[in-house]
């Protein structure tokens, strides 16, 4: 019996390249570097406890949050990784208050791209050993290529991103991404090093069974995300859902993608405007969830639909099986 070859994701991004309308193989090498990237940080979380990597800081972030040494080091190895090889002409990244503009010493004209980063997203849960991960981004500049980039390249609305993609470091490390054309995952092969084509062509199930949200904010939660919680929780027809929630948004998004579910971080009296980023996170994720099938918003608008204002700005964020988001956006409608 012939059996096909497992294709590796080295192989996967080279076949894909005349899927982008732009291809000159840059975005390949964009691709690759953040690639490399992921194993070098794997391979720091997973001698978590034997080096000198778990703790704080001792620093704020630019989001006031304490900083862990391991954000510090995926940090540093991101933005390194991608400057060196001279790929895009600009980086934002959730830890930096901001972005960084790269200079080419080489080629001008050929950096085209920009990259917005949580190098390590669920940094919270690195001391207990909980999964945690990295989420990335890609556009293409908006500003004349050659000149040195503006804001103006990273405030670009979500639905012109050109790739998208998420790592989860946890049993075992897979790499998820999109370019507009479905969405591919890859799972590391420790033994040689090598990403390989694990899950192909994902998919949103289309009616999710399980809703991830911190339940101990709900006092704090709108009328709507309440209501939807208590219609999760009545036994009629294939309800009650199942109630899952990590708190790492690589490992809870992850799980629903391929088990059917709905994820929420809503805006709430603590949080106004949310806590998600939404150039870090929601965009995305939401561009992700799309090309699964799936759906993502604010609790009213498309995610990718926004337009962003700020390099920090957080949204209220819903994303997930298109069944549940929909019943969830029906709630979100109502009064109080």
């Amino acid at each position: 019996m012939i059996t096909k070859p497992i294709q590796t994701l080295g192989e996967f991004i080279i076949d894909r390249q005349d899927h982008f309308k732009y291809a000159t193989g840059e975005l390949s090498r964009i691709l690759s570097a953040i690639r490399l990237a992921t194993k070098i940080v794997n391979n720091h979380v997973n001698r978590a406890g034997l080096i000198d990597i778990l703790g704080d800081h001792g620093e704020e972030n630019v989001q006031g949050e304490i900083q862990q040494k391991l954000d510090v080091f995926a940090n540093t190895t991101f933005i390194n990784t991608l400057s060196q090889r001279e790929v895009v002409c600009g980086i934002a990244s959730e830890e930096n208050e901001d972005f960084i503009a790269i200079q080419s010493t080489k080629n001008q004209d050929y950096c085209k791209y920009v990259v917005l980063i949580d190098p390590l997203d669920g940094s919270s849960n690195i001391d207990v050993n909980v999964s945690v991960g990295t989420i990335f981004s890609i556009y293409r500049r908006v500003t004349p290529i050659g000149t040195p980039v503006t804001i103006d390249d990273f405030l670009q609305p979500g639905h012109m991103q050109v790739a998208a993609g998420y790592v989860v470091y946890g049993t075992s490390t897979i790499l998820v991404y999109t370019t507009g054309h479905g969405v591919n995952g890859f799972t590391l092969n420790p033994g040689v090093g090598v990403f390989f084509l694990s899950h192909p062509d994902m998919k949103f199930p289309e009616k999710g069974k399980i809703y991830s949200i911190n339940e101990g904010n709900y006092v704090k939660f709108p009328a709507g995300v309440k209501k939807f919680l208590k219609y999760c929780q009545e036994e009629e027809g294939d309800r009650p859902y199942i109630s899952r929630y990590i708190g790492s948004l690589c490992s809870d998004f992850h799980r629903n993608l391929l088990k059917g579910g709905i994820y929420i971080y809503p805006s709430g009296t603590n949080k106004p405007n949310g806590k998600l980023r939404l150039l870090y996170e929601c965009n995305p994720m939401a561009f992700l969830a799309e090309q699964a099938g799936g759906k993502a918003s604010d609790g009213f608008t498309r995610i990718l639909d926004i337009t962003p204002t700020s390099l920090h700005q957080r949204v209220p964020f819903f994303c997930g099986s298109k069944d549940m988001m929909k019943k969830a956006e029906e709630f979100m409608q109502t009064k109080e």
